[in-house]
């Protein structure tokens, strides 16, 4: 017999020790303050582009207040699911408010933003059925779909001809839902929703979509997607999350009031997980409420992001197809990317290192994101310091 534990000192487990022993690991780096646009590691203040706090709300005094005071109400958790003993006055309260902005029937608010996808889509997709996703969707919805009793398929991304004949090729007897990210988190890109709404009714399928880096940053009022191309009566089912505009913890998903009460009633990730805490919840409130009465912060974000694209395009950086406030400077080799990393984060800059199997082998990458409340001056030094370290290892 094999040791069950021999793979833990192989592969990734033992590259991830050989970084720590060499200095240069770039993951599960302790911050000593609170998320923002600068953060202290190591006693040493380095401006942030590496969160997902779009609005940049997770130090704002109304939002630290709201959770406080749901605290002194409620109490510090709710020691039980949302099924028996989990559910609290102010929970419905959020999916109420959350369904009207997301122009939906009805919400149901889970304890993240992973169980979302994981419990939607493995409760609906039933054994004759069929779901088809992005080949970059998340890593919640490809693991929703291998729950899921149902085929499951994958298109090229963002080619809708390639969806098309999938669709043709595979006959089913059941029904077909199609699940794509709303913006892809590594490219920043947007899906092609108006092609594939064609598509799918071409078809006879459902549409769900995955807006945990849209809701905040895309469309006029922030909800998302769908509002940015002005198509929320032809989505079936919309997601979010918490963790990143709402500067909390948990997800959503929205959609016609029959579809979410069978979800409520038959998902296993939302029936056997404990319930929100008082303060999330409270905290997701709050920040709502800022989205909707200060529009102004999507303005600045939109503002922050071409300044930052027309920056890194001027100085000769690859930035792929990027969209939105997610901007990539593709670097390429694994070896190089963690050597770019390092500089940055030596020179005061903390931004995220993907490589494969995050992305395609040979396509490593630096992950950037921008807030709404970063300065002018922070991200004149962030485009200093790039121009900086990539002149030094030739990459510009």
């Amino acid at each position: 017999m094999v040791d069950l534990f021999e793979k833990c000192s192989q592969g990734k487990s033992a590259r991830a020790k050989q970084a720590i022993e060499e200095g240069w690991y770039p993951y599960f780096i302790a911050i000593e303050s609170g998320a923002d646009t600068t953060v202290t590691i190591n006693g040493q203040e380095k401006i942030m582009i590496g969160s997902n706090n779009y609005l940049g709300l997770t130090q704002d005094d109304r939002v630290k207040k709201a959770a406080k005071d749901a605290i002194d109400k409620f109490g510090s958790g709710c020691t039980g699911s949302r099924f028996l003993n989990g559910t609290l006055t102010i929970h419905e309260e959020l999916e109420e408010r959350l369904a009207d902005f997301m122009h939906m029937q009805s919400a149901l608010v889970f304890s993240t933003g992973f169980q979302t996808n994981q419990g939607t889509i493995s409760t609906l997709v039933g054994r004759k059925d069929l779901v088809v996703g992005d080949a970059e969707n998340h890593a919640s919805i490809v693991d929703g779909t291998r729950l899921a009793f149902g085929r499951s398929l994958k298109y090229r991304h963002n080619d809708m001809e390639d969806l098309d004949d999938l669709l043709s090729r595979n006959g089913v007897s059941g029904g077909v839902l199609i699940v794509t990210d709303g913006v892809f988190s590594m490219g920043g890109d947007i899906a092609n929703l108006p092609e594939l709404i064609k598509v799918a009714e071409k078809h006879g399928a459902r549409i769900m979509v995955d807006d945990a880096h849209s809701i905040g940053v895309l469309g006029k009022t922030g909800a998302g997607t769908a509002e940015y191309y002005d198509v929320i009566d032809d989505v079936d089912l919309v997601m979010g999350t918490f963790s990143k505009s709402f500067a909390s913890l948990g997800g959503f998903i929205a959609g016609r009031e029959e579809v979410i009460r069978h979800i409520k009633h038959t998902a296993r990730a939302l029936i056997f997980s404990a319930s929100p805490p008082p303060s999330a919840v409270a905290t997701v409130l709050a920040c709502l409420t800022i989205l909707q009465q200060e529009p102004e912060r999507l303005e600045k974000l939109w503002h922050n992001y071409h300044k930052m694209k027309k920056g890194y395009t001027e100085l000769g950086f690859n930035t792929g197809n990027s969209e939105t406030p997610i901007i990539p400077i593709i670097i390429g080799e694994d070896e190089k990317t963690f050597e770019f990393w390092r500089l940055l984060f030596e020179n005061g800059v903390v931004c995220n290192p993907v490589i494969s199997p995050a992305v395609p082998p040979g396509m490593g990458l630096l992950r950037t994101s921008y807030m709404a409340t970063h300065t002018d001056e922070e991200l004149d030094r962030v485009l200093d310091t790039f121009e900086k370290v990539g002149r030094t290892i030739g990459i510009i």
